[in-house]
C-alpha cells in the first residue's frame, strides 16, 4: 500500500508539472522583473484610508437625511389641518417604470410612493392629512438625489404607520394580506424610543382557554416583534407560580432575531391550566429586572408587560416593595379576548406604575396594541429637544454599506483572501465576507469562529482601544494573525481589515504608454494556432468601457479604449489596469511555451488553466472554456481562494448529495478541479501572483488510479490476480470485487474511487459512500472535527444523508476547507478602527412586503464538518464491526490502510470490504434533535447608546448628570414620532 501511495504521488507530481507549466510561468515572470515592482502594503496606511474614503461617502448620506427631518418638521409646522377629505383634488398618477440596477428593481426619479398597512384604515382624517403634508417631501428626495447620485431609497416613517418612499417603485406586496408595517422595521424602532429592558409576564390560568389563549399567544410574539437588537427581554408565563417559557433563559437576553425565534418557539407551546396569581408574576418581573446580574442589559427604559384575560387583584403589595415610590419600572397592561371581566384593576396597575393599559378583544387589534406603548416611551426623546435627534447606523440594511466599501476597497490590494469588517456596540457586523442578507443581525464571532482571541478583539474593537498583538488563531482557517487597533476618533463604529501574509506584498506593473498598447495589441487578439479563452475583470477597472453581450465585443471595446489610454488617464485606475496588462502578457507567452504544445487528451486532462492577481482567468482549450463553471473572477473563486492558502496540490470534486440525478458514464463527463498556486520570491519578498491548474477527466484518471495502486509494474507488465484466500497481495485493479480504494479530500469528500457504483458518488460526503469506514477514519484521529452554527441559514430541513458537510461551492469556502491544519498557515495582519463617520444611515436595497409564501424558512443550521488532523504517516487499522451477522455470533473484523498523498489535500484509503451489511457501529453523522440552547451563544460583551431617555422630565447620560428640558405640547410630541427617517 505504500508503494502505491508512492506511485501516486509520484505521477501526480510529474504530470502536473509538466502539464501547467508552473516552473515555466516562475520564469516568465522573472524574464519580465523591468515591467514591475513588488511593493509592500501598509496595513495601517490602508484601513486609515479605507476609513477615510467610508467617511467621506457616508457623510453626505447623513446629510441628506439630516435635511430631510428639518424639511419634513417645517412642512409639518405649516401644514393646516383639514377635516375634511384635504386630498379630494388629487388624482391618483400612471407612471412609468425604467429598470435601475442599482435598486434592483423598476423604479420613477419623478415621484415618490406610499405604502399604508392593510389594517389602518386609508380614509381616516389622521392618514389623508399626514399624505398631503408629506406629498411636499419629493422636492427634498429628489434635490438630495441631484446632490449625491449614490443615494439609494430614501423613506419617511410615521408614527400613523404611513411609509412614503423614494423612488417610486411598485409595491412588491404578496398575493396574501400585506403585512409590512414600517414601525416595525429595526430602524424605525431604535430611533422611536431609548433601549429597553422589558419583561412579558402571560397569564396561564384555566379560564384562559381556546381563542383566548390564541390571541395572548399571537400578541406575544407581535409584542417581541417590536424589540430591536438594542432592547433586552425575557418572557415568563404564570397561574399559581411563574415560570420561565425558555428554561435555559434564566436572565434578560438580547432581542436578536435568534433569541425573538426561540422565545415565539416557546410561547406557543404554552398551556393554560391552574389559578391566576397576579403576585407571583409580578414578583417573578420585578426580580429580574432589579436583581443585580453581571449579564448585559440595555440599562434604560425597563418595564413589565402583563398579558391576562382579567382578574381582580391589584397586587398592591408587589409594587409598594419593588417599585414605589421612585416607579422606576414602567407597567403596561393588556386585557385580551372578551369577557366581562371588572378592567379596572388593569388600568388601575398601568396608571399607577406610569404605564398604560390595552385592550385586545380580536385578532384585527394585536398589531396595533401591542406596538402603541413605542409612544410613552417616545416621550421623553421629544422633551430632550435637539439632544435626542440622533441619527443612527444600523446593521438592517447591509448590503448597500458593503457594496459602498467594495468600491472604496478596489485599489486597496487585499488579495483575494484579504478582507474588510465593521462592527458595532453590540458586536454585530456591518460589513463582512460571510454576512448574508437575512438575517440581518450577525455577531462577529458568528461571522468567525470562535474563540477567546476573537473575543478580546472585539471587545477592544467595541472599547475603542488602541493597541497591537499577535496570535495563532482559527478565523475559518488556522492563522497567525497580527491585530493592530487605532482609534481614529469616538465614533461607536469600528473598521477591521484582514491581510494575509501572502498579500502583504503585490506586484505594480510599471508599463510605458507604448507597451501597454503593444500588449493590449498582442495579448488581446485571438492567436491563430490554437484556441483560449478569457475572462476579465476590466470593467471594475475602466468608467468609460462599454459593456457587450459577447466576448468578442467586449474585446473589441476593450482594445479601442486601451488606445485612448495614457499612464495618467483618469478613465481607468492605472495601478489594476497596469497589472491586468502585465497578466495577459505573461498567460500568453505560458500559452505559447506550454500548453499549445500539449496534448491534453494523452494526460487525461479535460482543461488547463491559470487565474492571476491581476484579474484574468484563462481556460484552453476552447471548448473547455465553453463549459467552465467556476467563477471567472479569480478573486471569487473557491478554488482560487483555497489554493492561495495552501501548499502543494487541491483536488475538487464536483459536490454531489444522494438527491442529485444519476449520472451516466457513457455521456456525463465528470471533471476534478486541481489547482496549486505560484509561490516565488523576488528581492526577498515573497509572493503568489497567480494560481494554476488542471481539470482531470474522472473517468480516465479512474483507469490510471486503479493502475497505480496495483501489482502492475511500471511497465505495465506481470499484473497478478489474487484472491481473498491466496497467499499473494490483492490490488485495487484486479481485486475491485474484495478490495476498496479510495482518494478522500480533506474535507471527507469522495474524489476518486475503484469501485464502479461510485460514479455518482464522486463530490458526496464520504460518510453517504461508506459510513463505517468514515467512522473508523474518524475514530483513528485521521480527521477533526468542529461543530458550527449557520444562524443565517433559509432552508428546508435537511436529510439525515446529508447532515454530514455543507456544498464547498461557495464564495467563502467552509470549516472544512480553512480549518485543516495544512491549509492557511501563512500569517494574516487584522487591523481595526473606528469607523470615522457613523452617525447612521438607513440602507434598504429592496422595497420588500412581509410576508411573503416562500418553501423556505429561516434556520439555524448545525453542521459538523471535517478537516485532516496531524497525522501525516501511513496507518493500519483493525476494525471489529462486532456481531454483524445475526446467524453468526462472531466478532468479525476488517483491515484498513490509509496514508496521507504527499503534497496534494488527500487521503489514500484500501480496506477489506464489509464482511457483512451492517455493523454495530453508533452512526457519527447522523442528524440529531438539538436543543435550542445549545445553539445559542452565552451574552456577550456589548455597549449601549451612551444616552438614555427614559423620564417625562429628565435625560440620564452615561455619565449620571441630568438635564432638564421645558415641557413640550402634546402636538409637538406627536410630531416628533412621526419622524423616523431613512435615507440611503
Amino acid at each position: 500500500m505504500i508503494h502505491w501511495a508512492g506511485r501516486i504521488e509520484k505521477e501526480l507530481e510529474k504530470v502536473l508539472q509538466h502539464v501547467t507549466g508552473a516552473q515555466q510561468m516562475r520564469s516568465i515572470y522573472n524574464e519580465k522583473k523591468s515591467q514591475f515592482e513588488i511593493k509592500r502594503n501598509n496595513p495601517r496606511d490602508l484601513v486609515e484610508r479605507v476609513a477615510r474614503d467610508i467617511s467621506k461617502l457616508l457623510n453626505s448620506k447623513r446629510k441628506a437625511l439630516e435635511k430631510l427631518a428639518r424639511e419634513a418638521e417645517q412642512l409639518q409646522k405649516e401644514h393646516v389641518w383639514q377635516d375634511g377629505n384635504p386630498l379630494e383634488t388629487s388624482s391618483s398618477l400612471e407612471l412609468e417604470f425604467v429598470d435601475d440596477p442599482n435598486f434592483k428593481n423598476k423604479v420613477n426619479y419623478s415621484s415618490s410612493a406610499v405604502q399604508i398597512p392593510t389594517d389602518i384604515y386609508k380614509g381616516s382624517p389622521v392618514i389623508l392629512n399626514e399624505l398631503n403634508w408629506t406629498q411636499a417631501l419629493e422636492r427634498v428626495f429628489i434635490e438630495n438625489r441631484r446632490e449625491d447620485s449614490s443615494l439609494r431609497w430614501q423613506v419617511f416613517g410615521s408614527a400613523t404607520g404611513m411609509t412614503r418612499y423614494y423612488p417610486a417603485t411598485p409595491w412588491r406586496a404578496p398575493n396574501k394580506i400585506d403585512l409590512y408595517d414600517v414601525r416595525r422595521r429595526p430602524w424605525y424602532i431604535q430611533g422611536a424610543s431609548s433601549p429597553k429592558d422589558m419583561v412579558i409576564i402571560v397569564d396561564v390560568s384555566g379560564s384562559v382557554s381556546g381563542l383566548t389563549l390564541k390571541l395572548m399567544k399571537t400578541s406575544v410574539v407581535e409584542m417581541l416583534d417590536t424589540l430591536s437588537d438594542d432592547d433586552y427581554v425575557n418572557v415568563a408565563s404564570f397561574n399559581e407560580k411563574a415560570v420561565f417559557v425558555v428554561d435555559c433563559f434564566r436572565t434578560l437576553v438580547q432581542a436578536n432575531v435568534r433569541n425573538k425565534k426561540i422565545f415565539k418557539e416557546a410561547v406557543m407551546r404554552m398551556q393554560a391550566k391552574g389559578t391566576t396569581d397576579y403576585k407571583s408574576g409580578f414578583t417573578f418581573a420585578f426580580e429580574q429586572l432589579l436583581n443585580e446580574s453581571n449579564a448585559p442589559r440595555a440599562n434604560c427604559n425597563k418595564m413589565i408587560m402583563m398579558f391576562t384575560d382579567g382578574g381582580e387583584d391589584r397586587a398592591q403589595e408587589i409594587f409598594e416593595k419593588y417599585n414605589w415610590p421612585n416607579k422606576t419600572v414602567r407597567v403596561f397592561t393588556f386585557s385580551v379576548g372578551q369577557h366581562n371581566y371588572d378592567v379596572t384593576p388593569l388600568q388601575w396597575i398601568a396608571c399607577a406604575n406610569k404605564g398604560y393599559y390595552f385592550e385586545i378583544p380580536s385578532i384585527g387589534a394585536i398589531r396595533i396594541n401591542t406596538q402603541e406603548y413605542l409612544d410613552v416611551l417616545g416621550r421623553p426623546m421629544v422633551l430632550a429637544g435637539t439632544k435626542a435627534k440622533q441619527v443612527q447606523w444600523t446593521n438592517v440594511y447591509q448590503d448597500a454599506l458593503n457594496q459602498l466599501i467594495l468600491g472604496v476597497m478596489g485599489m486597496s490590494r487585499l488579495g483575494a483572501n484579504g478582507y474588510t469588517f465593521a462592527i458595532d456596540p453590540n458586536g454585530y457586523v456591518l460589513l463582512h465576507p460571510n454576512l448574508r442578507p437575512k438575517p440581518v443581525t450577525l455577531d462577529f464571532l458568528d461571522a468567525e469562529l470562535q474563540d477567546s482571541n476573537k473575543e478580546e478583539i472585539r471587545r477592544q474593537m467595541i472599547d475603542g482601544k488602541s493597541g497591537q498583538r499577535k496570535i495563532k488563531t482559527l478565523i475559518k482557517s488556522v492563522d497567525e494573525a497580527s491585530h493592530q487597533y487605532m482609534k481614529l476618533n469616538h465614533d461607536p463604529k469600528y473598521l477591521g481589515l484582514v491581510l494575509p501574509t501572502y498579500s502583504e506584498n503585490h506586484i505594480k506593473a510599471n508599463l510605458s504608454d507604448q507597451i501597454l498598447q503593444v500588449q493590449c495589441k498582442y495579448s488581446w487578439v485571438y492567436p491563430t494556432s490554437f484556441t483560449l479563452c478569457l475572462y476579465y475583470s476590466v470593467s471594475l477597472y475602466c468608467n468609460d468601457l462599454e459593456l457587450a453581450n459577447n466576448n468578442t465585443e467586449f474585446l473589441l471595446n476593450f482594445i479601442a479604449l486601451m488606445e485612448k489610454v495614457t499612464p495618467d488617464s483618469k478613465q481607468c485606475d492605472n495601478l489594476l489596469l497596469h497589472n491586468l496588462i502585465l497578466d495577459t502578457g505573461i498567460i500568453r507567452q505560458l500559452v505559447e511555451k506550454v500548453w499549445k504544445n500539449k496534448d491534453l487528451n494523452t494526460y487525461g486532462f479535460l482543461a488547463v488553466f491559470a487565474a492571476t492577481d491581476g484579474g484574468i482567468t484563462r481556460v484552453f482549450p476552447n471548448k473547455a472554456a465553453e463549459t467552465w463553471e467556476e467563477d471567472p473572477e479569480p478573486f471569487n473563486a473557491t478554488y482560487y481562494r483555497r489554493s492561495l492558502d495552501n501548499k502543494g496540490y487541491i483536488f475538487r470534486a464536483p459536490y454531489r448529495t444522494a438527491r442529485d440525478e444519476l449520472l451516466n458514464p457513457e455521456n456525463d463527463t465528470i471533471g476534478i478541479l486541481v489547482s496549486t498556486a505560484l509561490e516565488m520570491t523576488i528581492g526577498g519578498k515573497t509572493i503568489k501572483p497567480a494560481v494554476v491548474g488542471v481539470k482531470l477527466d474522472l473517468e480516465a484518471w479512474t483507469d490510471k488510479f486503479k493502475i497505480l495502486a496495483s501489482n502492475h509494474t511500471d511497465s505495465r507488465q506481470g499484473s497478478n490476480t489474487c484472491g481473498p484466500n491466496r497467499g499473494c497481495e490483492m490490488d485495487c485493479e484486479a481485486n475491485s470485487d474484495d478490495l476498496l480504494c479510495y482518494l478522500i479530500d480533506d474535507g471527507g469528500f469522495l474524489i476518486m474511487s475503484n469501485q464502479k457504483d461510485d460514479w455518482n458518488k464522486v463530490g458526496m460526503f464520504f460518510s453517504d459512500v461508506d459510513p463505517y469506514l468514515m467512522y473508523a477514519l474518524y475514530n483513528n484521529s485521521f480527521y477533526n472535527s468542529k461543530q458550527s452554527f449557520d444562524y443565517q441559514s433559509v432552508c428546508e430541513r435537511m436529510p439525515n444523508s446529508e447532515a454530514g458537510a455543507a456544498p464547498r461551492g461557495v464564495f467563502v469556502p467552509t470549516i472544512a476547507d480553512f480549518a485543516n491544519l495544512a491549509w492557511w498557515t501563512s500569517a494574516a495582519i487584522i487591523i481595526s478602527c473606528a469607523f470615522f463617520c457613523l452617525f447612521g444611515v438607513f440602507f434598504a436595497d429592496e422595497v420588500d412586503a412581509e410576508g411573503i409564501d416562500s418553501k423556505e424558512r429561516s434556520c439555524v443550521m448545525i453542521q459538523t464538518q471535517y478537516f485532516f488532523s496531524n497525522l501525516s504517516s501511513s496507518y493500519n487499522i483493525l476494525q471489529d464491526c462486532g456481531n454483524c451477522s445475526r446467524s453468526v455470533s462472531v466478532s468479525l473484523c476488517r483491515l484498513i490502510h490509509a496514508k496521507r498523498i504527499n503534497n496534494t489535500n488527500l487521503l489514500f484509503v484500501v480496506a477489506e470490504k464489509m464482511p457483512c451489511n451492517t455493523c454495530e457501529i453508533e452512526n457519527q453523522f447522523s442528524v440529531k434533535e438539538e436543543d435550542p440552547c445549545k445553539e445559542t451563544p452565552e451574552a456577550r460583551y456589548r455597549k449601549g447608546p451612551s444616552t438614555c431617555f427614559d423620564s417625562n422630565i429628565a435625560v440620564r447620560f452615561s455619565d449620571n448628570t441630568t438635564h432638564e428640558y421645558p415641557p413640550y405640547s402634546e402636538e409637538k410630541q406627536e410630531h416628533y414620532l412621526a419622524l423616523n427617517l431613512g435615507a440611503c
